[in-house]
């Protein structure tokens, strides 16, 4: 496994990024890599089969100039923007038992993330994927899927302005047992360090060697013409 500490000015490149390095990895160009990124900008990034009308305040959106995207994994609706790090990793199904099927798959990195925030929190995962701390939600994770390889990429609020998070996403259109029908202000919250800090607990956790290169930008760009800026990608539900 590699390291790929990198930010792109634009979210539809960042998603782009995501996907392109898993296309690399299965296409034998690249392999694993734990990615780590900080949108600089706030964007609403709905997950494959989520519902914009529905999860999205589009007028709040659209009069603060926040894009609305979509990624190619599964999940919820998430609030992109500084103080919430990203974390993704592009793993081979060989890499450890089980990791061919979903939920063994997330039990495998979600007790690694668990393990990486023990100095920090006693974290405990809820729901399919999300992290929390009694209860409270910290990190959502979703997961695209390859022959040989898959992408697992999560959040971890770390500084967050949980106020917008109220603000630009409505009640979403599915939820987990254990939010309880809680508002999102009762539902989320911040990991008591910064950005920068988790990133280093993530680092020693993996143990990535070296620095990830070639990084797939070209094939990142071609992503964003061929899907991520389009609206009939974006806004097809």
């Amino acid at each position: 496994m590699q390291l790929l500490d990198l930010t792109l000015p634009d979210p539809a490149v960042n998603l782009a990024l995501d996907e392109a390095l898993l296309v690399s990895a299965e296409e034998g160009t690249g392999g694993e890599v734990l990615r780590l990124w900080e949108q600089p900008t706030h964007a609403v990034v709905v997950g494959s089969g989520g519902s914009v009308v529905i999860d999205v305040n589009l007028s709040a959106c659209a009069a603060d100039g926040v894009p609305v995207l979509r990624r190619a994994s599964g999940g919820g609706t998430v609030l992109l923007g500084p103080g919430c790090l990203c974390f993704s990793l592009v793993l081979s199904y060989a890499r450890a038992p089980g990791l061919n099927e979903i939920p063994a798959s997330n039990r495998y990195i979600l007790a690694r993330i668990v393990n990486a925030l023990k100095p920090v929190v006693a974290a405990s995962v809820e729901g399919t994927s999300d992290l929390a701390v009694t209860g409270v939600k910290f990190s959502g994770n979703a997961q695209q899927r390859k022959r040989k390889f898959f992408l697992h990429h999560g959040t971890l609020l770390c500084g967050s302005d949980l106020a917008l998070v109220a603000k630009y996403l409505n009640p979403p259109e599915r939820q987990p047992e254990y939010r309880r029908d809680r508002a999102h202000g009762d539902f989320v919250t911040n990991l008591p360090l910064r950005a920068e800090e988790a990133k280093q607990l993530l680092i020693a956790e993996w143990r990535p060697e070296g620095d990830y290169a070639p990084v797939p930008l070209p094939q990142a760009h071609a992503l964003v013409a061929e899907k991520y800026s389009r609206v009939e990608w974006n806004r097809r539900r």
